[in-house]
């Protein structure tokens, strides 16, 4: 077993580290303070390489891997704790891979070479406002029409909605949509790359608002309204009444880069800590001289480096089963370390904000401290973007007890 990292992955991992701390350090909390991401700042990503890492350099990708990925989500959470340019990073990677994987090539021509640019976003959009996890549920509906689908209906809590519809001149989402009978559930249901925005134009039939969410301020939360929008055939991403088991596919990978961007995040708050606990006196010593401040900062240490490897581990194994193709080995063998890698990571960030407002005391509640920009962002995924904490352990418990007895 080999713990390091590549010459390859440690240069990678540099060069993104040292570009962050240029371009992203000085200005993150302006980013969520001003609920804003730079349009030039996506555009220099893009020309570093952040976006479309797995996919391929002929569709317009960087030709890498999940642990590359994941070791830049990582390094953004880190730079950039409010996580707005993580989540903006991490759904640019795993939906274009899925787009890569089983999209058409008039819709990937189109789209993945613009993602890799910074020049668009592809994200998701699955939640309705009468489900979230219940992905088999969902009501939204398209209809079959001469040249492609009509669809009608309406997601929530989808990210990029803002950046799509008016910062870049390109962008969407893959969408799911019910196409077989409401009983059918997650057997009937296909996905469909949606265009927002392309040249500039937004698409028609489609009315967008933008909620007001307590943090990760720098990319948006949104509202879709489809009012008969029209898709073309040829932006059906994967079979007919198959859309589910595409969309599965992406949360697996979508979650190692979550996790990844969580550690990131955990890192940025435990050196805080870590600083501050050497700083501040209290009767005339550093309060790290007091055990119930150096014990929780040395079991959170512990419980990083855990959730780390876990994250580490899951990429890994998508590199495995998605890059090098190893017989015996199947995308649906991700989820449980996917799962794991989630669970794991959003716990140990939201203790570790917890903790660290605990070390600062009053400070902590002054914007001074920032602290409460990466508290807020820990909540977004503790609560249940790309998948509740239950889900996971449903998923993971699943996986290994079957699922014939947790149903």
């Amino acid at each position: 077993m080999d713990f390091s990292l590549s010459s390859e992955e440690q240069l990678f991992r540099d060069s993104v580290r040292s570009f962050l701390a240029e371009k992203v350090q000085p200005i993150w909390t302006r980013i969520d303070e001003e609920a804003l991401i730079p349009t030039s700042l996506i555009r220099e990503m893009g020309e570093q390489g952040l976006f479309a890492i797995a996919v391929p350099e002929e569709y317009g990708g960087q030709g890498g891997g999940f642990l590359l990925t994941a070791l830049a989500a990582e390094e953004i959470g880190y730079h950039d704790p409010s996580m707005a340019l993580a989540v903006f990073t991490l759904l640019n990677n795993a939906w274009p891979y899925i787009l890569y994987l089983y999209g058409q090539d008039e819709a990937r021509e189109e789209i993945l070479p613009r993602v890799g640019r910074g020049e668009a976003f592809f994200g998701i959009a699955s939640t309705e406002p009468r489900g979230g996890s219940d992905v088999g549920g969902l009501q939204t509906r398209a209809v079959k029409v001469d040249g492609g689908y009509r669809v009608e209906g309406e997601k929530i809590y989808i990210s990029g909605v803002r950046e799509v519809m008016d910062q870049l001149d390109w962008g969407g989402w893959l969408l799911l949509a019910r196409t077989g009978r409401p009983e059918d559930r997650h057997r009937g249901i296909t996905a469909l790359a949606l265009l927002g925005k392309r040249q500039g134009a937004k698409t028609g039939g489609i009315e967008y608002s933008i909620l007001d969410t307590i943090g990760r301020h720098g990319i948006s939360t949104g509202i879709l309204r489809l009012n008969g929008v029209e898709v073309g055939e040829a932006y059906r991403v994967g079979e007919e009444n198959r859309g589910f088991y595409v969309a599965m596919e992406g949360f697996n990978l979508a979650r190692i880069l979550v996790a990844a961007a969580n550690i990131g995040s955990a890192r940025w708050a435990l050196e805080r800590m870590v600083e501050y606990s050497r700083e501040r006196e209290l009767f005339g010593r550093p309060i790290a001289s007091f055990q119930g401040v150096s014990f929780p900062i040395a079991e959170l240490a512990m419980e990083l480096e855990a959730a780390r490897l876990l994250v580490y581990r899951a990429a890994w194994l998508a590199d495995r089963i998605y890059k090098d193709k190893e017989p015996g080995l199947r995308p649906r063998d991700l989820g449980k370390y996917s799962a794991m890698a989630k669970l794991k990571a959003v716990q140990v960030n939201k203790a570790m904000y917890d903790q660290l407002m605990q070390v600062y005391g009053a400070l902590s509640y002054t914007k001074e401290a920032q602290v409460f920009r990466g508290m807020l962002a820990s909540l977004s995924y503790y609560v249940g973007a790309e998948g509740a904490q239950n889900i996971m352990r449903y998923i993971i418990a699943s996986s290994i007890i079957g699922r014939e007895y947790t149903k």
